[in-house]
């Protein structure tokens, strides 16, 4: 039986392929996708989500608005990495005929697991916003699903918007504080320790050469890469949301330990920082699932081997 799967994002260039992973998957079923503020605004991320899945052929999956702006602090967009359509300018002149459903993604969230009857777990791909309103409506929302699965944070590494935090804490450490101390059954943290290394290169896009999707990556991943080798010297497109995607399709593809994982809210130099107590210092108990090491080959063979569809074909 496919895992039954929603999705939140933030769509920019990662997250519309970890989308394309996840409907293509016959190992997850995905039974909606929500949308929130964080690389784009909420407008240009449902607009960007609704031309994916319409390009897929999935039309019928629902796509749920969400949260305008993070919880209480002003709205931090990565035009420069994710373009100012969020998707590298791909699909520019493409206007999809599917429309977000007229429903709030925190209050979807709460009524899709309630009635859900079989195990659902949420793959989280942005800020936590919509998943920390959620809990804020709904505290025993923990107690209805099966795991969740989040991108974010830094563990063992430096940071990708400050020396310390990552994109997605950074943007809404309140939210993902929220969420850090909910309860979940299983919580567990894709974050750059491991998305760091699993990088989509000039080969990879050479094998989605030919394919229905290949031209749309080559396109969508351009200035994600010319930035990448600015950063790190290396022309390729780090795969974080992709991953954690991956993560619910084939849980064996990272190594995970349990520990104990907070976030810093009120600092002058480290605010989004995820602090994770690898000694015990802080005499709590372990609530994240962190994820310190990727097999990178096996998912992105995973990764090209479940998008490589032929170019006239379709769902």
């Amino acid at each position: 039986m496919s895992r039954k799967v929603l999705i939140d994002v933030d769509t920019g260039v990662d997250d519309a392929l970890g989308i394309l992973l996840a409907i293509h998957s016959d190992d997850v079923d995905v039974a909606a996708i929500t949308t929130v503020n964080g690389n784009v605004s909420l407008e240009t991320a449902t607009l960007n989500t609704c031309k994916i899945v319409e390009m897929t052929g999935a039309s019928h999956i629902p796509v749920v608005p969400g949260a305008n702006q993070p919880l209480v602090r002003t709205s931090y967009f990565e035009h420069r990495i994710h373009g100012a359509d969020g998707i590298g300018g791909a699909l520019a002149e493409f206007t999809p005929t599917k429309k977000p459903e007229n429903d709030y993604a925190a209050d979807y969230m709460i009524e899709l697991a309630k009635k859900s009857t079989q195990p659902l777990t949420f793959i989280m791909t942005g800020p936590l916003t919509n998943l920390a309103e959620a809990l804020q409506k709904c505290p025993e929302l923990p107690t209805y699903l099966d795991e969740v699965i989040f991108m974010g944070g830094v563990v063992d590494d430096i940071g990708n918007v400050t020396p310390v935090a990552e994109y997605n804490m950074y943007v809404d450490p309140e939210a993902a504080r929220i969420v850090l101390e909910a309860g979940f059954k299983k919580l567990t943290q894709v974050g750059l320790d491991v998305t760091r290394k699993a990088l989509l290169t000039e080969a990879h896009l050479q094998q989605l050469d030919n394919t229905k999707y290949g031209e749309y990556i080559r396109q969508s991943t351009s200035d994600y890469m010319a930035r990448y080798i600015e950063r790190n010297g290396v022309k390729a497109c780090a795969m974080h949301d992709p991953l954690a995607v991956a993560v619910a399709i084939q849980p064996a593809l990272v190594t995970t330990q349990q520990l104990f994982v907070d976030i810093e809210t009120s600092s002058r130099l480290c605010d989004g920082q995820t602090v994770c107590d690898f000694q015990g210092r802080l005499d709590q108990q372990p609530n994240v699932h962190v994820s310190l090491k990727v097999d990178a080959d096996a998912f992105l063979n995973l990764f090209v081997h479940t998008i490589s569809v032929p170019q006239e074909g379709s769902l």
